[in-house]
């Protein structure tokens, strides 16, 4: 079957691969109806990804079933489901406490699309079959009301933006909102959307991209120009729910320092060296909560869903159009902050 890899920096390459098959009786095979471009996938494709190749690309996924296993009891041929990235088994202890990105059945950090999995390659979602080793745990419905388009990128780039306003709104409901927007581009404009939708009475998005601060004001949100993250040290007022976004210690710093005393800080990345610097003793001083994690995608799949589904939250607001596989190669690397593409 063909499936675009990841051969080595800068190089993505369509291959000729052997097709996935059952291997237990768990096993679903399934074949993509859409795929939306993660914003890692940009980095990757630029070559700035710290994992080497050769890998298959793409995990931001929703598809039909082609087959499935034996024992799987929720599926059959011919439904559509949205596929949560990460490989997770739904019975282990981390699982069943909603660690999805943890589960102690598979390597750390299976998933399909990224690399990063020791002892080989889940496979991608740019991909004529994929092979979902979970399915009654991993695979969710994708309901009628919603487009392929649209349920791709729900447990991924979506839920991480949801996951960083969720929390501090649900304790500080209406609560202002302050978004530092860059690397991220995609997670931090869904955070606009999702922090919108979950009630936020004022949301706050700062960046240097005048197309990324296009998008924020047309969600809803009030936009803050900087030429560099640089040249300011905080935002004017102090907020109790703060995101980072941006990638870079400047960044942090800023989404940090804007943090009001007792906050609650969150970010989406571990920035782009092996170690950054924090000012841990004004994060200490200030009280501020300060948590940054991968997304547990299998686990707040169903609320960014929900979401989808009523319209509070649109997953296709950040993509100007629909791509085809064919367009991959030279649209990967595209700076837009969203794209999707059918086979």
């Amino acid at each position: 079957m063909r499936q675009l890899t990841f051969t080595r920096q800068g190089t993505l390459e369509w291959h000729d691969v052997p097709a996935p098959r059952l291997t237990s009786d768990k096993n679903a095979l399934v074949r993509p109806l859409a795929v939306a471009r993660c914003d890692l996938d940009y980095y990757i494709a630029l070559g700035l990804y710290r994992t080497r190749g050769p890998f298959a690309l793409g995990h931001e996924i929703t598809a039909v079933i082609e087959s499935v296993g034996d024992d799987v009891t929720n599926f059959v041929p011919g439904d559509r489901v949205i596929v949560p990235f990460q490989i997770n088994c739904g019975e282990c202890d981390n699982c069943l406490r909603g660690w999805t990105n943890a589960c102690s059945s598979v390597p750390p950090c299976a998933a399909y699309g990224l690399g990063t999995n020791p002892d080989g390659d889940f496979g991608g979602g740019f991909s004529d079959c994929l092979l979902v080793p979970f399915a009654d745990a991993m695979l969710v419905h994708l309901p009628d009301s919603l487009s392929p388009e649209a349920g791709a990128g729900l447990s991924d780039n979506v839920a991480d933006g949801y996951r960083t306003v969720a929390t501090g709104l649900k304790e500080f409901p209406g609560e202002p909102v302050l978004i530092a927007g860059g690397l991220a581009q995609s997670v931090g404009l869904y955070a606009v959307h999702a922090a919108i939708a979950l009630g936020s009475r004022r949301v706050v998005y700062v960046d240097t991209d005048t197309r990324r601060l296009y998008l924020a004001k047309l969600a809803g949100a009030e936009t803050v120009h900087l030429e560099s993250y640089k040249d300011e040290s905080r935002h004017s007022d102090d907020f109790l729910i703060t995101v980072d976004t941006a990638g870079t210690a400047e960044g942090l710093c800023y989404a940090l320092a804007s943090t009001a005393p007792c906050g609650y800080c969150t970010g989406v990345s571990g920035g782009l060296t092996p170690t950054t610097e924090l000012p841990l003793s004004t994060v200490y001083l200030r009280g501020i909560t300060y948590t940054v994690s991968r997304v547990h995608g299998r686990a707040l799949l169903p609320e960014t869903l929900h979401h989808a589904c009523c319209g509070t939250i649109d997953p296709l607001a950040l993509a100007d159009h629909i791509l085809t596989f064919d367009d991959c190669i030279e649209a990967m690397v595209d700076p837009a902050p969203k794209l999707i593409f059918r086979p």
